[in-house]
């Protein structure tokens, strides 16, 4: 399901009457079910409050809209943290990863650098999480994939293993793959 793997950036104007938005103000932040994903709308609100609409939102929240801030040049081979990790393997939108991606997700979260702003359950019994950055305003829409206890270290071991650079994306993926075949099924 590709819908499990979607980030959306903050826009910078209005989705609705396409003026900027002000740096330190408030802004409601929308997430549209469209085929294939979501859209995601910024705006100000009193324009989302006076908008007509003939859809519900699949997510909504009010949050504070923070201006880009021009960033310092990079060291050239900077060790990968967890945010960009989870970008990455949110573009990779690799199935075997959903464990790992859900981990880095919480990490963030109690890091405080993401925020959980909606939980949506699924008809399956599934529940996507939707996470937004607290800095950059970037939404995530999440997978959570429901981890046992006695999993849950060995998923914590790879989060290591990826951030310290001593596996690869393709080791860990062939680990979660062969993870999941070994478990038992249930009826």
């Amino acid at each position: 399901m590709s819908q499990e793997w979607n980030l959306r950036s903050r826009a910078h104007v209005c989705s609705i009457c396409q003026k900027p938005l002000e740096d330190r103000t408030t802004v409601t932040s929308v997430l549209k079910e469209v085929p294939g994903g979501y859209e995601r709308r910024d705006c100000h609100p009193g324009c989302w409050a006076t908008e007509t609409r003939d859809w519900e939102p699949f997510s909504q929240w009010d949050g504070v809209y923070l201006a880009p801030v021009k960033e310092e040049k990079k060291e050239a081979l900077k060790k990968e943290d967890a945010g960009e990790l989870l970008r990455k393997l949110m573009t990779l939108d690799d199935p075997a990863m959903k464990n790992v991606v859900y981990v880095l997700a919480v990490m963030l979260e109690r890091s405080k650098i993401l925020v959980e702003r909606d939980t949506k359950p699924q008809e399956d019994g599934t529940i996507l999480r939707v996470y937004e950055d607290r800095h950059n305003g970037d939404t995530f829409v999440i997978l959570d994939p429901r981890l046992r206890l006695e999993n849950l270290g060995e998923v914590q071991q790879q989060v290591v293993a990826l951030l310290s650079g001593t596996k690869t994306l393709g080791e860990v993926s062939a680990e979660e793959e062969a993870g999941e075949t070994a478990e038992p099924q249930t009826a």
